[in-house]
């Protein structure tokens, strides 16, 4: 699923969340709150990636969020395979040492 933002557009759902306490304001957070809505947190969520993004350090710290969060992994394809072989096996290890 694509990563969440903190905008909530329905009156409705905004209600809740204030209501709920649920915690949003960081992209760990909300993370977390997907990956409980899944089955109470029990089932596998995997995040997509998105765009190509050459701010290697921005992709590090989604991918740690994700952890943070509880989610499983992140599809980063595009940002993998997009580049030199020599530059896309140091960007993949960077990214298995944050999730293992």
């Amino acid at each position: 699923m694509k990563l969440p933002t903190s905008h909530i557009e329905q009156d409705a759902a905004k209600k809740i969340f204030d209501k709920e306490k649920i915690a949003i304001g960081t992209l760990a957070e909300r993370v977390k709150h997907i990956t409980q809505c899944a089955f109470g947190g029990r089932r596998i969520v995997i995040f997509s990636g998105g765009a190509k993004n050459d701010n290697d350090q921005a992709v590090f710290d989604e991918a740690k969020a994700i952890r943070d969060g509880g989610g499983f992994g992140s599809i980063i394809g595009r940002n993998s395979f997009q580049r030199k072989r020599a530059d896309a096996v140091k960007f993949l290890d960077s990214i298995l040492k944050i999730y293992s």
